[in-house]
């Protein structure tokens, strides 16, 4: 009688071992980043921390929210980053009167099939540039949240998933109030991160002269660049960076992050409710854990550390702190409350 063949293991991978991120992973990881890195610095100038920002947002598969005052490229930005995608960019400018029809898409009748026909809207795309987004009404509002939030539509009853990978890039101008509607506070905590601004320095200004000058316009190519990675490494990058490991004491450092801004926390601010009438919800640490473990990816790590939770605190917490009158009244600002909350949290 022959001998029962012996078990071939199965070809698929274990869950420790799907669970990690390789060496091989890493390489691949560090390649892609350099190769978007390498295309922004084709159309922008300076402007480091954005940069990093949008791509660890990007990578976190999460949506951000920048802020300037007006023609410090937030528009170029987000359309280079689209473009070193190969996958659809729409550029939505908000306005008073945009519906959300205007959004979203709506149901047409089609006199040839005496039916109703779906007819899809611009967020239907891998990336959207919500220009000045503080100017759609609160109506327009609550369906980018339902996107934001659900990752899907509904045009006529009909629920329509929007395409994968799918990354909102909102703007806005701090500095005109007229014909703005301020952002709910549901809305701004489905951001990522909120991250703000600031002019260039003489050097940098006059190299951004040179490449418009070398480039001979000032318009930004809208065309895929030929190094552009594709939708499936985009699906890498982000599956990676949720298997990069989070240490029990980096999720108890992010939770007491977000403690600490709702008066709470190991070490509470003395005084702070005077401050803050409204804390970060369990989001914050949710982001800042999702946007650690895109930093440590990016920096060739498998595993968080504080000092990944602690680069991008900031633009976590900014849009998430609400601050009293009497705070606005002294001129205390958010980041001014986040450097306490640092300085207060113990680093493991």
């Amino acid at each position: 009688m022959p001998l029962p063949a012996p078990s071939v293991p199965s070809p698929i991978t274990t869950a420790a071992t799907s669970a990690t991120v390789t060496r091989d992973d890493l390489a691949r990881v560090h390649e892609l980043a350099e190769r978007i890195r390498q295309h922004f610095t084709q159309g922008l100038v300076a402007q480091t921390k954005l940069r990093e920002s949008l791509i660890t947002t990007f990578v976190a598969g999460g949506h951000i929210l920048i802020e300037s005052v007006p023609g410090l490229a937030k528009t170029t930005a987000a359309q280079i980053l689209a473009t070193s995608v190969s996958g659809s960019f729409k550029r939505i400018q908000c306005t008073p009167d945009l519906m959300p029809s205007d959004l979203v898409g709506t149901q047409i009748f089609d006199f040839a099939t005496q039916k109703m026909s779906t007819q899809i809207g611009p967020i239907h795309a891998n990336f959207v540039l919500l220009d000045e987004i503080n100017r759609s009404s609160a109506k327009t509002q609550s369906a980018m949240l339902e996107a934001m939030a659900e990752g899907a539509t509904t045009i006529g009853g009909e629920r329509i998933a929007l395409p994968k990978p799918f990354m909102v890039i909102a703007t806005q101008n701090p500095i005109e109030e007229e014909g703005t509607y301020n952002l709910p506070e549901a809305q701004m905590d489905r951001f990522f991160m909120k991250t703000v601004m600031t002019y260039p320095t003489e050097d940098d200004e006059i190299s951004m002269l040179e490449m418009l000058t070398r480039r001979g316009t000032d318009q930004q190519n809208m065309a895929v660049s030929p190094t552009a990675i594709t939708i499936a490494d985009v699906e890498f990058l982000r599956a990676s960076s949720r298997k990069v490991h989070v240490s029990q004491p980096i999720m108890k450092y992010a939770v007491e992050l977000a403690q600490t801004s709702r008066g709470g926390g190991p070490r509470p601010i003395k005084g702070l409710s005077n401050l803050v009438r409204l804390g970060a919800s369990p989001r914050a640490s949710i982001a800042l854990t999702r946007i650690g473990q895109a930093n440590a990816l990016l920096a060739g790590r498998d595993y968080v550390i504080p000092e990944d939770i602690k680069t991008f605190a900031h633009e976590v917490f900014r849009h998430r702190i609400l601050l009293t009158f009497e705070a606005l009244a002294e001129n205390v600002n958010a980041d001014q409350v986040i450097d306490s909350m640092i300085e207060a949290v113990p680093v493991p």
